[in-house]
């Protein structure tokens, strides 16, 4: 079994190959893939919550070294499903899967390996070409013998299954332990060739779909009881408002928060609107925050009926 940690690792090659490609991160709702992605980048370009199932599109994070550019495609997370949205979301991650240069399995070591691990690692074994870095994530929440329970469970996974882990790595996102450590292991497992995306970039997620990510964030926190994923944002409109000096610009965004029953809509709007003007105070500085620029929000809650199990519906809301 082969654990990296700090120490035994010197930092990134400073050869004169520089590799490029795409690396993916799967595992459970909720075992901190997005977290990780944002620490990765340095900045936040996938929506993180406490609650599973809260990334659907696929991000890319993007990781700038003077001798590599790391891709980062953050999926959502692979579960039996129950609805047609549920369906897409698997098909979205195992077509991923077929797509990157190297998979990162995270499993949160204050957890123990359960039954929707299993199922991700027996859809992992399957796929022969790319290869496979077990990430125990959170490792900040455990003491150092739960952590070594941990990683021996995950070896002994990896046995039953014939996977070859390339690496196991302890990481903390939250509290940055072993992030660049982790980017410099995944970086030699790239193809050479040159950058794919120009410096600077973070993502390459459209803007309009990270503003809907943003709000649908705020929409989530205090209703995850409520409304675990009901919610779906679809931004109709960005203009800059007109007759604005240059010094002064606004951005307009017009965007709609959908529910699937008319229930729902109190929930999301709160009493005397108070709920829904939080989540566009909070979206809003994220927002402005991303985009560096003033921004008028104008939000609207929409009934859209059991959208999760529409085709109609998942189509006109992007999925």
């Amino acid at each position: 079994m082969s654990v990296r940690t700090q120490s035994s690792e010197p930092s990134g090659p400073s050869g004169a190959v520089h590799r490029a490609g795409f690396a993916c991160f799967v595992g459970r709702p909720n075992a901190g893939k997005s977290t990780l992605t944002n620490a990765l980048v340095g900045q936040k370009v996938a929506i993180t919550a406490n609650q599973p199932q809260t990334t659907r599109h696929t991000v890319r994070g993007i990781v700038h070294r003077p001798d590599a550019q790391l891709i980062l495609v953050d999926t959502p997370g692979l579960h039996k499903p129950r609805t047609l949205l549920g369906e897409r979301l698997n098909d979205v991650v195992r077509t991923t899967w077929a797509e990157v240069d190297v998979i990162g399995f995270c499993l949160p070591a204050n957890e123990k390996i359960g039954p929707g691990d299993r199922f991700i690692a027996k859809e992992l074994a399957g796929i022969k070409k790319s290869p496979k870095v077990a990430i125990v994530t959170k490792t900040d929440l455990v003491d150092s013998k739960t952590l070594a329970e941990q990683l021996i469970a995950i070896d002994q996974l990896g046995k039953e299954l014939g996977i070859e882990w390339a690496q196991i790595v302890p990481v903390s996102a939250t509290a940055n332990k072993q992030v660049d450590l982790l980017a410099d292991l995944l970086i030699p497992m790239l193809p050479e060739g040159p950058a794919l995306y120009p410096e600077g970039d973070l993502t390459d997620e459209p803007e309009q779909v990270m503003i809907a990510e943003l709000i649908r964030e705020a929409a989530l926190e205090g209703v995850r009881d409520e409304l675990p994923h009901s919610i779906a944002v679809v931004v109709e409109e960005m203009l800059p408002r007109q007759d604005r000096p240059a010094d002064r610009p606004l951005l307009d965004i017009h965007a709609n928060v959908y529910i699937e029953r008319p229930s729902q809509k109190g929930i999301i709007i709160g009493p005397k609107g108070k709920r829904l003007k939080e989540v566009g105070i909070k979206s809003r500085k994220q927002i402005e925050a991303l985009l560096g620029t003033p921004v008028f929000l104008d939000l609207h809650v929409k009934v859209a009926k059991d959208w999760q199990r529409d085709p109609k519906q998942l189509r006109k809301l992007g999925f």
